[in-house]
């Protein structure tokens, strides 16, 4: 018995992903600096992450995941309690 092998081409896999912004006028994209200003399509407080319309997952800690799969690290400013004076 003969069977086929299955191979899958790397360029298919890998789609591109449509924003889910319906706004007028349209959210900031992922790839824009302003991209947490889009609105929330999902919000999950309790597992700490919401899912922007375009496309960003952002994180309670404010770290990012773009839908390209790029790590945005977290960018929380410092509190004044944590300000440091020189003398």
């Amino acid at each position: 018995m003969h069977s086929k092998s299955r191979r899958t081409d790397a360029t298919t896999l890998r789609k591109t992903t449509p924003t889910m912004c319906q706004h007028q006028p349209p959210c900031p994209t992922a790839e824009s600096a302003d991209r947490e200003a889009a609105h929330a399509v999902a919000h999950h407080p309790e597992q700490g992450w919401s899912l922007l319309c375009n496309g960003v997952l952002l994180f309670e800690d404010t770290g990012e995941l773009l839908p390209d799969g790029q790590i945005i690290a977290p960018h929380k400013p410092l509190g004044a309690r944590h300000v440091i004076t020189a003398a």
